[in-house]
């Protein structure tokens, strides 16, 4: 049977148009008197029928997302820093987007003026990403450096005034130009120190810490002799040109140490941002230290307390800012800590432990140290005979570890062949042989007392064979569990800054 054809007459065709034409009317007339009520304060019975109708319009087609009765068209969504938002296109009545009508449309209101402000100096002040762009530490150091910089821009206020008073005390005498010949020469002086105490290089790598410390002790030490030209001002150039010495060579070691510190807080590849923030919290901080003087210095208050009050806050800052940073990599310090932790304990001390425990003190140039590494023979040895009898024990390494009584030390020597892991384990094998004689020398600490202790305990020949030989075997079998237990506590093994000497033995 052929299939019926119905044929829809035209007044119901006519009352669908007009029923979809009323529907949309109402509808949209709704949605504007639901949006007028939403300025006024909402109340519970409005926003029922907001919804229904906000709903009804959608499934009608009539809005696209918040957009009602409208040719703007939603295109995309983005988020910055914590903001949203969208970006819309103009329509053309044939549904296609017209050229350059994209516009962006912000789903937050504005921030608070306060907001505002913060935000702002954030941008200055702190990496971008921050805090997950830096190392926990970085907050903490930051802190430091920024009170040490306030107590430094005050003092400078001090300084400077003291140093013109004191070049212009005999104005009746001295002309302008030999006043200023004076102060070039202070200046010339402090570059050619600057330049002299360049040639360290390496040594700002290997003890980063106490070389950035002695630094600041010189700046303080400088800026004392330049407030010592206001009781001698007749000596102005040479204590100006000694003063401007000791603080252009702090100035060299706290730019010298400066990347190695800021490269340890940057997670990524962004150092370039950390120095930058570092250097602004500290141009802040001196800025706020030199207006606070300024004012304070107007009140005409004692040099003397004034510098006492101020160096003391600015030393004890720059202690606490050293002490702060974390190191992943082992110089001395870190690796005496490491390693007797580990022969103690039978556990390598974690990086915080590690670097908190680290002596800023001890400066590099005093040998307390009762390991030296890569020394020369005539220090290591005093006869052939001590020599000869333990060398058989090392044909197998790279190195050779002895004890000389008479200097109370231990020497790790190293041969040609030595590379970065060998300078490591025989640096490891001199503190396990000086763990072995403090044992049996019944643990004195003090240097002196070790190497009188060590001297009446260990024989120069004969008997120093056995404890060495022991040594032998405890560094053979637990060596790898120290490198392992360290790369676990995340010591970088690869890189070590134990500054080992540069003898080295030789084949004949």
């Amino acid at each position: 049977m052929a299939p019926i054809k119905l044929k829809q007459s035209p007044n119901s065709a006519a009352n669908s148009v007009a029923s979809s034409t009323e529907a949309r009317i109402l509808v949209r007339e709704t949605l504007r008197i639901s949006a007028n009520l939403a300025s006024a304060p909402p109340a519970d019975s409005v926003s029922p029928t907001f919804s229904l109708a906000e709903s009804q319009a959608r499934k009608l087609g009539i809005v696209e997302d918040q957009f009602i009765d409208s040719s703007l068209r939603l295109i995309c969504c983005e988020e910055i820093d914590g903001r949203r938002w969208n970006y819309v296109a103009d329509n053309e009545p044939s549904g296609r987007s017209k050229n350059g009508s994209i516009r962006a449309v912000c789903l937050q209101t504005p921030q608070a003026p306060f907001e505002e402000m913060m935000s702002f100096i954030r941008s200055y002040v702190v990496p971008e990403g921050f805090p997950d762009s830096v190392t926990p530490s970085y907050v903490p150091y930051m802190t430091w450096r920024a009170l040490k910089h306030f107590f430094g821009g005050a003092m400078g206020v001090f300084t400077t005034q003291t140093l013109l008073s004191s070049v212009g005390v005999a104005r009746n005498k001295a002309t302008p130009g030999a006043i200023a010949i004076n102060w070039i020469l202070k200046d010339g002086a402090g570059r050619v120190g600057k330049m002299l105490f360049a040639r360290q290089g390496k040594k700002f790598d290997y003890d980063l810490k106490q070389l950035r410390f002695a630094g600041d002790l010189l700046m303080e030490l400088g800026a004392g002799v330049e407030l010592a030209t206001a009781a001698a001002p007749h000596l102005f150039l040479p204590l100006a040109c000694a003063a401007n010495v000791a603080k252009n060579v702090g100035a060299v070691t706290s730019t010298s140490t400066r990347t190695p510190i800021y490269k340890a807080f940057a997670k990524g590849e962004n150092i370039g941002d950390v120095t930058a923030k570092g250097e602004c919290v500290g141009n802040i901080a001196d800025l706020l230290g030199t207006g606070l003087s300024i004012m304070i210095s107007k009140r005409n208050p004692s040099l003397v307390a004034t510098f006492g009050l101020l160096s003391c806050g600015y030393v004890f800052s720059s202690y606490q800012e050293v002490r702060s940073v974390v190191l992943h990599t082992l110089n001395r310090a870190r690796f005496n800590v490491a390693v007797e932790s580990f022969l103690k304990t039978g556990r390598v001390t974690s990086l915080q432990k590690g670097n908190l425990n680290e002596r800023i003190l001890s400066f590099p140039w005093l040998k307390e140290c009762p390991v030296v590494l890569g020394p020369r023979f005539k220090d290591a040895f005093q006869d052939a005979g001590s020599y000869l009898a333990i060398k058989p024990l090392f044909d197998r390494e790279k190195y050779i570890v002895t004890y000389n009584h008479t200097k109370g030390k231990v020497y790790a020597l190293l041969k040609d062949q030595a590379k970065s892991d060998d300078i490591l384990k025989a640096a490891f094998h001199a503190h396990v042989l000086l763990h072995f004689i403090r044992s049996s020398s019944g643990g004195k600490n003090s240097s002196r007392k070790q190497g009188d202790a060590f001297s009446n305990s260990v024989p120069a020949t004969t008997n120093l064979e056995a404890p060495i030989a022991a040594s032998c075997k405890m560094v053979s079998a637990s060596f790898e569990i120290f490198k392992s237990q360290a790369s676990e506590q995340g010591w970088v093994m690869a890189e070590s800054l134990l500054n080992p000497g540069r003898a080295r033995l030789c084949h004949r």
